[in-house]
């Protein structure tokens, strides 16, 4: 039976919930900059029009982290069972939530592909509207090629400024938006002839009934992209995985060991009537 609380798993805990509170921290912080920048704070009511809002997420995910990673570093600093308990079983049901999520995906799929479809579909109807979508949409079509969510470019529909015969009110006058029947410039091909990147290249490109046999623009969803990318990396994807069910396992570990010391010391000093 051990006389003291072993100080590599005390201080490993430590020292590993400090870097994951210092990152949330950070992560929150800069959530709530991008948020007030954006003026969400101006009007509360944007929440609502904004329900998949990228900072918000990141606002969530901070708060998380900041949470967990505190309690984890008091529980470790003071040896007190109840900040480890809380930290182990908050950090526990989180990995089970992942894997059965990972299960779920697996076993549903389709299920799964026609709700995710459905999410960036909202996504593709906010591009113009949130900044923040805007950027990360054009980041994915970009890098996997692709243009749309689950058919293609005429996924676009779904936006109001791209929309083909789209009408737009403005100051109570109608007018149709240069971007009609087009779609964003992350959606063409790269140019290597152009040293700026030309925003305009994507406009009207769909008044062309043969919009697949285009050259001009990616014709493949991103959906289909993203499903190819995961089977072609399939060894970097599980990697990934198996690194971030890791970080969460080898914690749990610590402080599960971290409360048999300490309970094991407690019980000592009882067993000396102390």
């Amino acid at each position: 039976m051990p006389h003291e609380v072993g100080c590599c798993t005390k201080y490993f805990l430590f020292f590993f919930n400090v870097l994951f509170w210092l990152i949330g921290l950070g992560l929150l912080g800069a959530g709530i900059w991008a948020w007030s920048e954006k003026g969400f704070f101006d009007n509360i009511q944007t929440i609502s029009e904004f329900p998949i809002d990228p900072v918000l997420i990141i606002i969530i995910i901070a708060v998380v982290m900041f949470i967990l990673s505190f309690g984890g570093c008091i529980g470790a600093l003071r040896e007190n069972i109840c900040f480890l308990k809380f930290f182990s079983v908050c950090l526990g049901v989180i990995f089970f939530a992942e894997l059965i999520a990972g299960i779920l995906g697996f076993v549903y799929k389709d299920w799964f592909h026609l709700q995710f479809a459905g999410f960036v579909n909202k996504t593709i109807k906010g591009y113009r509207d949130d900044v923040d979508l805007q950027n990360i949409i054009d980041f994915f079509q970009e890098n996997l090629q692709c243009c749309g969510g689950d058919i293609g470019p005429s996924d676009w529909d779904n936006n109001v400024y791209f929309k083909c015969n789209s009408v737009v009110m403005v100051n109570g006058l109608n007018y149709t938006p240069v971007e009609a029947c087009g779609v964003p410039f992350s959606c063409c091909l790269p140019s290597t002839q152009a040293d700026v990147i030309n925003t305009q290249c994507g406009y009207s490109v769909r008044l062309d009934d043969e919009i697949f046999n285009q050259d001009g623009i990616y014709t493949t969803g991103c959906i289909s992209s993203f499903e190819e990318f995961l089977r072609t990396n399939l060894y970097t994807v599980a990697g990934v995985f198996i690194g971030v069910a890791l970080m969460q396992i080898i914690p749990i570990c610590f402080a599960q060991n971290l409360i048999s010391d300490i309970q094991a010391v407690k019980m000592g000093w009882l067993s000396r009537g102390y």
